[in-house]
């Protein structure tokens, strides 16, 4: 087993597609569209294979509560491994040089990762990983 891919839903589509393909190079496949439902989403793909991002929008969809900078229960993040330490670091200053967010400055966990973490443009937390 694995898993096939995890999905988030977004207030701005386009916005969250472009994020993703500039930052950690997906390729998007061809927008769906169910005029019935008004659902749209995008299938995000990582270089590398393996699990897939899913970004969905609809209208109606609630905002999250959670307060994003709080740590809550339930999924709190996904981890993108991009290579090295030094990919980390240079991948976390551009994010911070293009005002994102970084609530975890690149560092060496307690179990042995090296990671930063950001907020992507809606608030979800990526941990970046060597």
């Amino acid at each position: 087993m694995h898993i096939d891919h995890l999905a988030l839903w977004v207030r701005d589509l386009e916005r969250m597609r472009a994020f993703y393909e500039t930052y950690f190079n997906v390729t998007a496949n061809e927008k769906y569209i169910n005029k019935n439902k008004g659902f749209s989403s995008y299938f995000l793909t990582f270089p590398d294979g393996g699990a897939r991002l899913e970004i969905m929008h609809m209208q109606g969809i609630p905002d999250t509560k959670n307060d994003v900078l709080t740590e809550f229960s339930g999924f709190i993040h996904f981890a993108v491994s991009i290579g090295s330490e030094a990919a980390v670091d240079a991948l976390t200053n551009q994010l911070r040089a293009d005002k994102f967010v970084i609530v975890g400055e690149p560092r060496r966990t307690g179990d042995g990762y090296y990671e930063s973490v950001v907020l992507d443009p809606e608030g979800n937390r990526i941990e970046i990983t060597a």
